[in-house]
């Protein structure tokens, strides 16, 4: 088994901004889903299905947890063909910001 190392910015600031103000438990879950799923390659390929099937949310839970996310800008999604699945890379824009 492995470990996955996750900034305090995460558990912090991330956290309570998307369940608490952003009222997304979801997103805050698809967001860890998807660091640790590109952990290894710095980007990964998944359908909603499978997100939903893995973290045990509905598909629609799932599609509206990336959209949020999209739009906050914490990952970018890019796609081959309309169809086809999606490959996901996520942000960590509070890395490299100076404090104050």
């Amino acid at each position: 088994m492995s470990n996955l190392a996750v900034d305090h910015y995460v558990v912090d600031v991330l956290l309570p901004d998307l369940v608490g103000h952003d009222h997304s438990p979801a997103a805050f879950l698809i967001y860890l889903y998807l660091w640790r799923q590109a952990a290894a390659r710095g980007k990964a390929q998944l359908s909603y299905t499978t997100m939903a099937a893995d973290t045990g949310l509905s598909k629609a839970s799932a599609q509206r947890a990336v959209a949020l996310l999209r739009r906050r800008k914490l990952i970018t999604t890019r796609k081959e063909a309309a169809t086809a699945v999606p490959e996901y890379r996520v942000h960590r824009p509070w890395v490299g910001r100076v404090p104050g």
